[in-house]
């Protein structure tokens, strides 16, 4: 039995979702996921791929999906064509359905194999499912010149990351794994009392697929789905807290789901508008990158019920989870229901209860403790604390081993710097790239977040040991998102690709720094005039 097929259903005219326009009952929506598994087992349907908004269809087609057996591969509106198709092909999808926007949007970019010529260009054909009007195509995979990779057995459902290079990796979870998850999660978040969880992140993404959707299905709540547009998100990255506010107001959930960028958003403003958050919020999940806790603290101060959490696709979503009853500011909190997790000798988290079956295209056997690569350690009260990446850590000139996530998020605990990236590897100080919060184009409001930044950097200085200290750093070019190729989908920084684009600047700053203090040691004077966008900081 699947993951969503199993879930209790309430009964009679209970509402149990909503669009915003649409109200469907229990006994409606049941049978228009009836409908859409008669449909997907009529189109000898085995491996299919979504592209659609958050929404009724895309939620009906994922529990009918489930109960016919055919592997979901939920697939996010904001990946690239080339993403799309590489995630199609190693997939072996053989139907894919999209709202039309979507397929508008995208449809003269993607560039369907031409290894085959004898071989017809998809043919779309209309479909509806739960009142929405969508698009879908056998895909001609098939009869390419392409070997679908085997899937592990059991597979149920293919979650795609957009990963740190660009190109999208399969993770393939079970059905009894992702049930776990999901019944975890509703028996950690019981004496909440959630009647109303609002989608607020895409459906594609695991951490609301699982934690958010599938959760306050099997609680039989109310569950809010309205288009993401009108949540303020576009994309992956771009987001206006303002018209985001004012959704929740209207659609009063009791629940959501965040990434971090959001809540710093939100919460700017609500500090600017002299605003609370609602009242009727009990919990504002946040996972997907470190928060901190000064952040964390402000929101709480604003009226927002804030739980930070951790989690990995490998795991099928969140793993950890702070509650608004019990939690411990500066950590991910404790393990879930479902959820074990231990620390290895080297310092490195592992976790089991829930893991994926393996990544597609590898053969691997999956062990029974997934190394996560995350850094920490659990407390005596079972509270886990994140340190950074293991991967990401860097040897400065001096033999310090610093993980630059721990830099980061001192940085972006000032409510100037919106993003932040350190580097530092092999060099006697540290460097950084900032993206401001503030925005602006004329002299005054640059040099008003320049100042800004700097004082930012020096009070992170502050609170750091010295071997941790920002020595230098430049403006970002660009903000960190998909767009600018600098960041992944879900926000987390390419440092290749920062690195890259702000290679210049940096040894300008460095070398101009290095300098500084060369000369300094002589007891020679300098008078240097930096770039607007290049800072040294002085050596406390």
């Amino acid at each position: 039995m699947s993951t969503l097929s199993s879930l209790p259903q309430p009964m009679g005219a209970q509402p149990v979702l909503s669009n915003g326009s649409v109200v469907w009952s229990a006994a409606g929506f049941e049978a228009a996921v009836e409908a859409t598994r008669q449909t997907l087992e009529g189109l000898h349907c085995r491996r299919l791929a979504t592209v659609m908004d958050n929404g009724a269809a895309v939620v009906a087609l994922d529990e009918a999906a489930a109960r016919a057996g055919v592997v979901h591969v939920p697939l996010p509106p904001f990946f690239s064509p080339a993403q799309l198709l590489h995630a199609l092909q190693a997939a072996g999808v053989d139907t894919l359905v999209m709202a039309p926007l979507a397929l508008n949007a995208m449809k003269s970019k993607l560039a369907w194999p031409s290894a085959a010529p004898a071989v017809p260009a998809p043919q779309w054909r209309a479909m509806d499912v739960a009142g929405e009007p969508l698009l879908y195509a056998k895909l001609p995979f098939a009869a390419l010149p392409f070997t679908p990779i085997p899937l592990p057995e059991g597979t149920a459902k293919i979650t795609f990351t957009s990963g740190t290079t660009g190109q999208p990796k399969g993770v393939c979870l079970g059905a009894a794994a992702m049930q776990r998850v999901v019944a975890g999660v509703a028996q950690a978040l019981a004496p909440l009392g959630i009647e109303r969880h609002l989608s607020a992140l895409p459906h594609a993404v695991l951490l609301e697929n699982l934690s958010g959707m599938a959760a306050a299905r099997q609680q039989g709540v109310l569950l809010l789905v309205p288009p993401l547009s009108e949540l303020g998100l576009q994309g992956s990255s771009r987001f206006d807290a303002a018209t985001f506010d004012h959704a929740v107001r209207a659609h009063r959930p009791n629940s959501l789901i965040l990434l971090p960028q959001m809540l710093r958003a939100w919460c700017a403003h609500l500090a600017r508008t002299g605003q609370r958050a609602p009242d009727g919020l009990r919990l504002v999940a946040v996972g997907g990158a470190a928060v901190g806790v000064e952040v964390l603290r402000a929101a709480q101060a604003l009226g927002v019920p804030v739980a930070e959490g951790w989690g990995l696709s490998e795991g099928a979503s969140v793993q950890t989870l702070n509650l608004p009853t019990f939690e411990r500011l500066g950590s991910v909190g404790r393990a879930l229901p479902h959820a074990q997790v231990r620390v290895a000798p080297d310092g490195e988290l592992e976790i089991a209860g829930s893991l994926f079956l393996g990544y597609l295209g590898s053969q691997a056997p999956v062990p029974a403790w997934w190394p996560t690569g995350d850094l920490g350690h659990v407390d005596e009260d079972g509270f886990v604390h994140l340190r950074g990446r293991q991967k990401h850590v860097l040897i400065t000139a001096f033999g310090r081993n610093v993980s630059p996530e721990w830099v980061e998020l001192a940085l972006m605990q000032s409510p100037a710097v919106a993003q932040a990236v350190v580097f530092g590897e092999g060099q006697a100080s540290l460097s950084a790239v900032l993206w401001p919060a503030g925005s602006g184009t004329s002299e005054a409001q640059l040099a008003s977040m320049e100042q800004a930044l700097a004082q930012a950097v020096a009070h992170a200085n502050q609170s750091l040991p010295d071997y941790a200290r920002i020595g230098h750093w430049v403006q970002a070019q660009h903000p960190f998102d998909a767009a600018s190729g600098m960041a992944t989908a879900n926000g987390r920084p390419r440092r290749e690709a920062v690195a890259l684009a702000h290679h210049m600047p940096l040894n300008a700053s460095f070398n101009a720094s290095s300098n500084a203090l060369s000369i300094a040691s002589s007891n020679a004077s300098l008078n240097t005039s930096f770039k607007p966008l290049t800072q040294q900081v002085s050596t406390p």
